[in-house]
């Protein structure tokens, strides 16, 4: 009955609110997460591909033959293909960046499109190359039905390239520090007074009162909005230069990594009150239209901590008035240290951030032939995470993704000499350790059809619908004999069924969605045996159950014993077959090379 009203309800286009209320019941724990750029995906309407914008490829931005163009991909498309996104075991959607783009920018000869999203000039509505508003919302409603979440991907760090500086022509300022170009004086310590009383931007001063003598923005640059461009962006307010920190490109070291402007794109002055509450009205204004279950932040490490401490409260409360008490935000803080990433959790205040220290361990243990050691070290340092270690059961873990490029990429570069066969049993390998380990999976589109680009970025956004571009069509995919010129949504594909049955085996067993998780054993030299307890309840009381994991990230067969807690006796095979233990205390485990063994334990009160 409930379904028949779901169907029901859909046809009508209503979202179902008994089932939207489980989705807003779950916890982020619970999820599997699916990562696209929406225009990557599906191509639904081919009306949209040029966002309704005239003239050639350099005005729209539309180029289905180049990787750095708009390929044709859009909200509709997304909505036609849930099934197949549901079918792999995907619970939620990180949507990429949707909001208005600046279509093509780049200097004469090096152009490109903002078909990635990260390039906004319109904070406040979607961008016609991905359809409309109303288009997100049938989108939303339609996960929101079928009890998925959508996470939408959100910018506050800059805007697209549209300020100039006079000294620059060619749009290559280098960054010009706070202590060589103050804020009172311009062009340099020995210029024009400016900015009189101004006392920096330090926390103490962030204050409407302080800021209201920063008038004047030709402190280190001059910067101006080219004509024709004097009102592109919106709201309003962004037109404005003295909202910028204005000190050219970072060179992603020091002061510079917070206030340069990213390879050109305008950066924010995120310590100003007027920007903190303009980014406040202008996400909180998307929870409020649309619903969405949570926030993946971009460039997360190149903002000041106060503004976090400031934004991620809001969005929290915002998204609880809306009834949306597990809303989810999590930041890309591109660090593969552990501890620098529980940093952000503690002084900025995320409540998580996306796992690269996991995304690193794993590609080092699966693709680089490292130790498993690698691996329990990462693990190590989870207790330093804001709220300890049931706070890392929450971080988003990867393999790869739109920017680094994919695990797939990583095992072939890595194991050249490697056939085919064993290349897919290492990322199937990756993608256990992904569904089985702590944290919430997050799986790269295309990850599941085997796709294997030429490198990061524009290499690692090949589209699921069939492509025209040369540089992709000329992948060797793992697991099929498809090319990327072929519609690639196959749901037998080995990839996408091995997730699949991962995301089902992860759905039945609620340790490994929530379980305490311990290291048993990690190899030391070499390839070989990583294995984990996950554990319901928390702590060592009985009764309790014990879900044992064990990995061989070797090219041979393993058998080798494991020290398990000798109160556990294995009560099923979850994957693979699972022995008895052969002593208290010890598991004899013989797993396949590259293989996967998951055993059900338990003990009782005797």
């Amino acid at each position: 009955m409930k379904v028949l009203l779901a169907a029901t309800m859909l046809m009508a286009g209503l979202c179902p609110p008994a089932i939207a209320q489980d989705v807003r019941e779950r916890a982020p724990t619970e999820e599997v997460i699916y990562f696209l750029l929406p225009d990557r995906f599906a191509n639904g309407d081919t009306g949209n591909d040029t966002g309704g914008i005239r003239g050639g490829r350099l005005a729209h931005g539309h180029d289905p033959a180049h990787k750095g163009f708009y390929l044709g991909g859009d909200l509709k498309g997304l909505t036609a293909r849930l099934d197949y996104i549901q079918g792999m075991g995907a619970t939620a959607i990180w949507l990429g960046p949707i909001y208005r783009n600046k279509p093509v920018q780049g200097q004469p000869g090096r152009e490109s499109a903002g078909y990635h999203g990260y390039w906004i000039t319109d904070f406040t509505t979607v961008d016609p190359h991905f359809g409309t508003e109303a288009d997100l919302k049938a989108f939303i409603d339609a996960a929101h039905a079928r009890g998925m979440k959508v996470y939408l991907d959100i910018i506050t760090n800059h805007t697209a390239d549209v300020i100039r500086y006079r000294e620059c022509p060619a749009n290559d300022c280098a960054y010009r520090s706070r202590g060589d170009y103050p804020w009172t004086r311009m062009g340099g310590p020995e210029g024009q007074p400016i900015n009189e009383r101004f006392l920096g931007d330090a926390a103490e001063h962030q204050t409407a009162e302080n800021f209201a003598r920063l008038t004047d923005p030709r402190f280190a640059y001059t910067p101006f909005v080219p004509k024709g461009e004097e009102r592109a962006k919106t709201p309003v307010w962004l037109n404005d230069p003295i909202y910028y920190s204005n000190r050219g490109d970072s060179f992603w070291k020091g002061e510079s990594a917070i206030w340069g402007d990213f390879s050109g794109l305008d950066d924010l002055m995120t310590s100003n009150p007027r920007v903190v509450e303009g980014m406040i009205d202008i996400y909180g204004s998307w929870i409020d239209r649309f619903g969405v279950d949570g926030f993946r932040i971009d460039t997360a490490r190149h903002v000041n901590p106060e503004f976090w401490q400031a934004f991620v409260p809001a969005m929290l409360a915002r998204a609880k008035a809306k009834g949306i008490p597990n809303f989810h935000i999590f930041g890309e803080v591109f660090d593969p240290d552990a501890g620098n990433l529980a940093r952000f959790t503690h002084v900025d205040r995320y409540p998580a951030v996306l796992d690269f220290a996991f995304q690193s361990a794993v590609q080092r243990v699966v693709a680089e032939n490292e130790p498993p050691l690698v691996l329990a070290q990462t693990f190590f340092k989870d207790p330093l995470y804001a709220g300890g270690e049931g706070a890392a059961l929450q971080l988003p873990t990867f393999l790869g993704n739109h920017d680094m490029g994919r695990i797939s990429t990583f095992v072939r570069k890595a194991n050249p000499a490697a056939g085919d066969a064993e290349q897919l049993a290492r990322v199937k390998l990756a993608h256990a350790m992904l569904m089985l380990l702590r944290g919430v999976p997050t799986i790269y589109s295309g990850d599941e059809q085997g796709f294997v680009g030429d490198g990061g970025d524009q290499d690692a956004r090949e589209p699921l619908f069939p492509s025209k571009v040369a540089v992709y069509n000329d992948n060797r995919l793992l697991g099929t004999t498809a090319t990327a010129a072929d519609a690639n949504f196959d749901t037998a594909h080995p990839l996408y069924r091995y997730v699949a049955a991962l995301a089902k085996l992860r759905q039945s067993e609620p340790s490994l969605r929530r379980g305490a998780q311990r290291v048993l054993a990690a190899d030391t030299e070499g390839p070989g045996l990583f294995a984990v307890a996950r554990r319901l309840p928390e702590g060592n009381r009985a009764p309790f159950i014990d879900t044992i994991i064990a990995f061989n990230t070797s090219s041979k067969p393993l058998k080798a014993n494991v020290m398990i807690d000798p109160r556990i006796e294995v009560t099923k095979s979850l994957l693979g077959t699972c022995p008895m233990p052969s002593a208290p205390g010890t598991l004899t485990v013989e797993i396949e090379p590259f293989g996967t063994l998951v055993c059900a334990g338990a003990v009782a009160v005797r």
